[in-house]
């Protein structure tokens, strides 16, 4: 409970509104225990640096697999990988700007 409490101070992020599509990229529920999500709770264990590194790999995950499906999955694929390369650069895009 006690890391659970740190990584919530941690990971308090401002809110905005987010259409259904947008959440499936940017903050998809099966990612988050309803409170922390598991990028923070990665970051948190790992640090930064490692789940940067992990992010840049996933992107590059999203964008090989991208043309093996329908055009909204492929479209979706897209969008996920730009949003794993920005967290990359420390740029979190479920930040608003």
């Amino acid at each position: 409970l006690l890391f659970k409490s740190q990584l919530r101070r941690l990971t308090r992020r401002r809110g905005f509104n987010m259409s259904r599509e947008d959440k499936m990229v940017s903050q998809p529920s099966h990612y988050s225990d309803g409170e922390i999500e598991c990028i923070d709770a990665m970051a948190a264990a790992f640090g930064r640096d490692k789940v940067n590194a992990y992010a840049e790999i996933n992107a590059f995950k999203y964008i090989w697999r991208m043309n093996r499906k329908n055009s909204h999955r492929a479209q979706q694929d897209k969008q996920k990988a730009i949003w794993y390369l920005r967290y990359s650069m420390d740029d979190d895009p479920r930040l608003k700007e």
